[in-house]
């Protein structure tokens, strides 16, 4: 029995492209809260042993790093909870604005007053030691922020189930 030829209706299609479009930002931003996460493990992590091993060297250099990688660490949190409801939205926004301000702030003034670290931390020279990540990061999380916040609220808008797994 010959199967009739069925044309895909308008609706069908750009329901279809939303979706795809929700499945890549998805992706995106797990490849992104993914980063977030090793960063913020790494900052903090170094950041906590350089405070109880050497804390008299630098401890505006270390003072800055763990508060670096606790900013990542809430901003990992608030990109993984941001379909969640507004408020982690915002969080997410704060602690990205927050990092992206610390990144330009102790880049700069690394460059112009180096005597005060006397170690680099994890935003000096804007965020060198860290392959520019830390200078990039916020700026690539915003404006997936911002890409997130236009789809659908039903098209799922890459937010997690909270009974599913990200991994």
């Amino acid at each position: 029995m010959p199967v009739p030829k069925t044309e895909p209706n308008a609706t069908q299609a750009s329901g279809d492209a939303v979706a795809a479009a929700g499945t890549r930002t998805a992706g995106l931003g797990r490849v992104l809260i993914t980063v977030y996460l090793i960063l913020a493990l790494a900052a903090t992590l170094r950041a906590v042993y350089q405070l109880v091993s050497k804390f008299d060297e630098a401890p505006l250099a270390y003072g800055l790093s763990l508060l670096s990688g606790l900013v990542y660490v809430v901003a990992t949190v608030a990109l993984l909870k941001r379909g969640q409801g507004p408020a982690w939205r915002i969080v997410a926004w704060c602690a990205l604005g927050f990092e992206l301000a610390g990144v330009l702030i102790v880049g700069t003034l690394s460059l112009v007053l180096p005597e005060l670290f006397a170690h680099d931390s994890v935003w000096s020279f804007f965020g060198s030691g860290y392959l520019f990540i830390p200078l990039v990061l916020p700026v690539l999380g915003m404006i997936w922020l911002r890409r997130d916040a236009g789809l659908p609220s039903d098209q799922g808008q890459g937010s997690p189930d909270p009974s599913e797994s990200l991994y």
